[in-house]
Order: structure tokens, then C-alpha cells, then sequence
């Protein structure tokens, strides 16, 4: 079986890693951290110590079939989002062996569509925030050098140990958002079975949205994370508008038509309610 290369082996990447492992395959995970590749190399994985933003530091990177790409922004390391996702990705595509398949984690913040329309993958990339901006300018970078890469675009990842907003919504807080706007939502496990399929039956340059397909108003979500958690029901405060995060002024249905019909995925967890059940025991 063909090695696999990680860059990104955190959230979704440790469970895309873990699902490679089970398959037979030999599995590098690319990190910064001495203590991260400890870690990893006790999980049975191959750990290469580098950092995408020091192009020295990728001089050495292992040949593998299939190369998966989710780096995420460490708010901790000072570093820009166009340093990490733009000239990171570019340091590593110029240094990295060339391989059958690169699938590439990108996001669905490349869709600008403040009206609450449906967006699937033939929509236009109507950018407004600025990490839309970098993230599409990063896929830019990846068709320059891999044309035949595939994208995916990921909606809000959540699961065990990462649901939206789950503290504040145990205390009670108030939440600052439109509780009428949309939430777009993939559970971790499901996203970690995308990108297998992805690597596996994705056609080649080929984009993929990846969400559960049945967006939620942040009113029910929110409503039902709080019943879950033995929480009060939520409050909601209008932020004003020159307060409010650029993401949440998001307002669309994200649909990801060819996730089942062009790779055959069928959900584990294909709505909200069944996604939150299976993973408020890690809040």
C-alpha cells in the first residue's frame, strides 16, 4: 500500500491519519512540536519534523502516493494567515515529491453570499472576509503547481472536544450573532471519511463542498446544544454591525450535491441533532 504524507495533523487530520493507519498504510505526519512527533511516533505514525513556513526545514520530505494538506492558522505563532495558507503551501508544493493524489483542505469561507442562498460547488466565490480572500488565493497557488489536485471546502468542523460556542452556552452567556443566520456544519469523522474518498474516487482538479448538506439556523443549534448540555436556553444579543466577526456575517445554505454522487459517501452523521447527540460526552 502507498505511503501517505499529513501536513496539518491536528483535529481532522489525526482522525484522517487514524483511518490510513487502519488500512495498512504507512502514515507521515508532518510537525513543528519535538514533544508532537513523540506522540505521533507512539500512534504508529512517521512523524517529519518541519514547518511550512521555513522552506529550509522541507528540504527532506518523504515520497508518498497520496498527500493530504489541512494546515490550520495557530493564532499562538504570530505568523499571518496568508504566511501559513499562501506561502506556506507554496514552499511545501515546490519541495514536495510529486505525488498520484494531493487533496487539499480548503474552506467554504471562499463563498461570500450574505443573503441566505443556496451555494453549491458551481456557485460563484463572492469573497467579503479576508480569510476567504487568503484561502482562495492559496487554492490559486495549488492549481498553478498540481492542477490535478482536489479541493475540498469544508463547512464548520465540529465533534467530541469541539462543539460551537459550548461553554458560553453552559454558562448561559449571551451569544453575540443573529440567531436567524445559517450554520453550516461537517462532523470531524464524517470530514475525515471525505478526504479518504476524496483521495481514493475524487476526479482529478475536481472541487467538493463538504458539509452535512442540512444547514440550521444558529436559533435551533444553539437551542438544541444547550438541551444537551443541561444548559438554559440560549440568549441571543445583536452584535453591532461594526463590532461583528467578519464570519458571522456569513449568511448561506451550503450544499454538497457531488460528495455522494461523485465520491459515494454516505454520512454517519447527516444532520445537527445526531451529530450533537454522538458528541456532547467531549464538550
Amino acid at each position: 500500500m502507498g505511503d501517505v504524507l499529513i501536513f496539518g495533523c491536528g483535529y481532522l487530520g489525526r482522525r484522517v491519519a487514524e483511518r490510513y493507519r487502519a488500512e495498512g498504510h504507512r502514515v507521515h505526519a508532518a510537525t513543528r512540536s519535538h514533544a508532537r512527533a513523540a506522540e505521533f511516533r507512539a500512534a504508529g505514525l512517521t512523524p517529519v519534523l518541519c514547518d511550512v513556513t521555513d522552506p529550509s526545514s522541507l528540504e527532506n520530505l518523504p515520497a508518498a502516493e497520496t498527500v493530504v494538506h489541512c494546515v490550520g492558522l495557530d493564532r499562538g505563532s504570530g505568523q499571518s494567515m496568508r504566511e501559513v495558507y499562501v506561502a506556506g503551501l507554496a514552499n511545501v508544493l515546490a519541495r514536495l515529491p510529486a505525488p498520484r493524489r494531493l487533496v487539499y483542505v480548503s474552506s467554504t469561507s471562499v463563498y461570500g453570499q450574505r443573503d441566505g442562498e443556496e451555494v453549491d460547488e458551481a456557485a460563484a466565490t463572492e469573497l467579503g472576509e479576508e480569510s476567504g480572500r487568503v484561502v482562495l488565493e492559496a487554492e490559486a497557488v495549488l492549481r498553478s503547481s498540481l492542477p490535478g489536485s482536489v479541493i475540498l471546502r469544508f463547512a464548520a468542523i465540529y465533534g467530541p472536544g469541539r462543539l460551537l460556542r459550548a461553554q458560553a452556552v453552559r454558562a448561559g452567556q449571551p451569544l453575540a450573532c443573529d440567531p436567524e443566520r445559517w450554520l453550516n456544519l461537517i462532523h470531524v469523522e464524517d470530514g475525515a471519511a471525505a478526504v479518504l474518498a476524496a483521495a481514493g474516487r475524487g476526479l482529478p482538479g475536481a472541487v467538493y463542498n463538504v458539509s452535512d448538506g442540512h444547514p440550521v439556523r444558529r436559533h435551533d443549534f444553539y437551542t438544541h446544544l444547550a438541551g444537551l448540555l443541561g444548559a438554559p436556553p440560549p440568549r441571543f444579543v445583536l452584535p453591532e454591525q461594526c463590532a461583528t466577526p467578519p464570519h458571522e456575517l456569513a449568511h448561506r445554505r451550503i450544499l454538497s450535491p457531488r460528495l455522494c454522487l461523485e465520491l459515494g459517501l454516505s454520512l454517519r452523521y447527516p444532520g445537527y441533532e445526531v451529530g450533537l447527540e454522538a458528541s456532547c460526552g467531549g464538550a
